[in-house]
This record gives structure tokens, C-alpha cells and sequence, in this order.
């Protein structure tokens, strides 16, 4: 088991904005954007903590990634991606859901370096920081280093598209390292549109469906939660069964919505705290995910930090 912990803000990974279009700018270096979740890797004297990104030491859970880690040369605090590979050779967010119950092929794919050997690192350029994380990895199957490419980012793109992966990273090649801001030199580009969102409840199960019908999903807008539809479609029969035995314990009689909203007769009210990934086709007019698709519960985010991501503009 996971035990929770608070990640001192100097460790806490700095986050990438989404923006709306691939480019081409030779200040601008380009990598694969995993499908994974964000792990921070602390080395110290050859011992290992992993944490998520909101804090949580993981170490325990992902034993064989920490040990593969001892061979780091030096102390240091390295920043990536842990993903499960399917057989296409892709990172798949729903495989890594998984990983703990089942085999599956992980690997930490590593593209930043806070520290080393108690240097603070994050003012020094990026690919300098890379640069020298490469020196200090260790050769094995379960650590790959994120390789980039300078300039050609349209380029990149319709590479990634064509290998079926979520997305490219744009970073500005001399950008230091914003330790748990937000920032427009790292920017995110999605081949599919993809939410965070919080499940507040969920409908009774329809025809011969079991457990339940459909989630109700919702995002934070200020101090308030806000509405913004339901998903039915990506579920297995064994995540309806373990997802519905997370939310009876979650069972709350009032619904967190300022309005009523779709189907509450029938809806089953949850505290707001489980957080999901959906992919979707795009947002209505009236704010809500239209054919929204779940891909699976995400325990490194935090219910209230969920909000509708923005797309930030570079013209």
C-alpha cells in the first residue's frame, strides 16, 4: 500500500499547458507525450523513493522500477512518465490501471533532472538537464530516456498520429524548470482530446448492463462543482464491478450540483472524490463532454484540482 506524504514544493514536477496546434520553431525541442502517470524518482545514497504527482510515495507499488533505479549514478531527482507498453509497442493508459494485478510491461520513461549530487539544477536550460540526466542512468529494460527532437514539431505530430500515441511535448530548449507551476514553455499536444473529470454519481444499470448505467461527471469552476455529463461507453465487465464497489462506499444523499442536471431520478449521489480520465469529441455549446469514452480512475490527481482545461494559444 501507497502511504501518502507531502512532496516538498521543490520536488513537485512542473505541469505543461495544452495547446491547440503542432509547430515549428527552433528555439522549441519536441518529444513523445506518454500515456502514463507522472512519477517523481528521489535518489539518495542508492535508495529509492517514487512519488505520484500529488505526493503520494509509490515506492511499494512499483518495487521492480525503484530497484531497477539503484543504479543511478549519484544522488539525484529525476522527473518522468511510468507507462505500461501494450503489444503494439504504444503506452496505454488502460493497461497501466492494471498493472498491479496483472502482468504487465512497465517502464519509467525519464525526461528531466531537478537535482544531482545536491546541485540544484532547475536554472540551468533544459536540454542541458537532459544532457545530463542521460550521463547518469543506468542500462536497463525498465528505464528509457526521452529523447527529443529540435525544431520540427508539425513534422512530429503527424509521426505521432500515424504510431497511434495521446500526443507530442513542445519545451522551450533553454526553459528552467518551474518546480509545481503551470507554464507556457512546456505546452502539450493532443491527437485526442482527453479530460480529467470527477465522478459525482452514477445512473441505475440499464437492459442487461450490471452494477450501473452511466457515470456523472463533473469538473471544479471556482468554489463550486459544475456539470458536465454523463459517460456510458469503456467499460469492462470486471471495472463496472470494482468501480461500483469504490462508489457504494462514496454513497451520499445530496447531489453536489448548485442545478439539477440529466437523470436524477434515477442517479445514486457520490462524494466527489474519485477522479477519471475520459477522451471525448469535443465540448458543447453548453459545456458538456460530447461522446465521452472512459479510460480509467487516476489516483495521482486531486478532485478539487480537476478543472476544464484550457487551450493556450501561441499566436
Amino acid at each position: 500500500m501507497s502511504r501518502t506524504s507531502t512532496l516538498p514544493k521543490r520536488l513537485q514536477p512542473m505541469l505543461a499547458s495544452l495547446t491547440d496546434a503542432p509547430f515549428d520553431d527552433p528555439g522549441w525541442v519536441f518529444e513523445d507525450k506518454y500515456d502514463g502517470f507522472r512519477m517523481i524518482a528521489e535518489i539518495r545514497r542508492g535508495k529509492v523513493a517514487l512519488y505520484s504527482r500529488n505526493g503520494k510515495i509509490i515506492s511499494r507499488s512499483y518495487i521492480e522500477v525503484a530497484k531497477a533505479l539503484e543504479g543511478v549514478k549519484g544522488d539525484a531527482v529525476i522527473d518522468g512518465e511510468l507507462v505500461a507498453i501494450g503489444k503494439d509497442g504504444v503506452s496505454h493508459f488502460q493497461l497501466l490501471q492494471n498493472a498491479l494485478r496483472h502482468k504487465a510491461k512497465l517502464l519509467y520513461c525519464v525526461f528531466d533532472l531537478m537535482f544531482a549530487d545536491g546541485e540544484d539544477l532547475r536554472a540551468l536550460p533544459l536540454l542541458e538537464r537532459k544532457k545530463r540526466l542521460k550521463t547518469i542512468l543506468p542500462r536497463h529494460k525498465l528505464i528509457a530516456f526521452s529523447n527529443h527532437r529540435k525544431g520540427k514539431g508539425t513534422k512530429f505530430f503527424a509521426e505521432a498520429e500515424q504510431r497511434h500515441l495521446e500526443g507530442i511535448m513542445a519545451k522551450r530548449a533553454d526553459s528552467l524548470y518551474a518546480s509545481g507551476r503551470r507554464t507556457a514553455d512546456w505546452l502539450k499536444v493532443k491527437t485526442a482530446q482527453r479530460q480529467e473529470v470527477v465522478i459525482a454519481g452514477f445512473t441505475a444499470p440499464r437492459r442487461t448492463r450490471p452494477f450501473f448505467g452511466a457515470l456523472v461527471l463533473a469538473v471544479r469552476e471556482g468554489n463550486a462543482w459544475r456539470y458536465i455529463g454523463h459517460v456510458g461507453t469503456g467499460f469492462s465487465h470486471q471495472v463496472l464491478e470494482e468501480l461500483h464497489g469504490k462508489l457504494m462506499k462514496l454513497k451520499t444523499a445530496k447531489s453536489p450540483f448548485p442545478a439539477k442536471v440529466k437523470d436524477e431520478q434515477v442517479t445514486t449521489w457520490v462524494r466527489p472524490t474519485l477522479v477519471a480520465e475520459v477522451k471525448f469529441a469535443e465540448w458543447t455549446s453548453n459545456g458538456e463532454l460530447r461522446q465521452p469514452v472512459y479510460l480509467g480512475l487516476r489516483s495521482d490527481k486531486n478532485a478539487k484540482e480537476v478543472v476544464r482545461e484550457k487551450k493556450w494559444s501561441r499566436k
